[in-house]
């Protein structure tokens, strides 16, 4: 199964993730979203009501994404956050900074 889509580009790119990314998968999961979104800068989406686990190296890899989108204007958002995952973030207080919904 993979564990990133892109599911519509649309108004934005919105990827549906899956299972668990972790450092193992983050560099693909990385270079999978650059690639899309250079082809077409627009905001960007993550649907993760399927993703189940995520370790500190996939946040760095969100942070990344985020400044880099953030720098030429554009927005990041997860959306359908599993709470165990949204604690992830919230410990690390990037809550306050990115755009991530339940």
């Amino acid at each position: 199964m993979r564990q990133v889509m892109l599911t519509s580009t649309e108004n934005k790119l919105q990827f549906s993730l899956s299972g668990e990314i972790d450092s193992a998968t983050s560099e693909d999961f990385y270079a999978e979203v650059k690639a899309a979104y250079l082809h077409d800068k627009k905001d960007v989406e993550f649907d993760c009501t399927l993703l189940t686990f995520i370790d500190s190296t996939m946040l760095g890899t969100f942070v990344k994404l985020f400044k880099q989108l953030k720098t030429d204007g554009f927005t990041m958002t997860l959306k359908n956050v599993q709470p165990r995952i949204r604690k992830l973030f919230e410990i690390c207080s990037l809550d306050t900074i990115m755009d991530i919904r339940s």
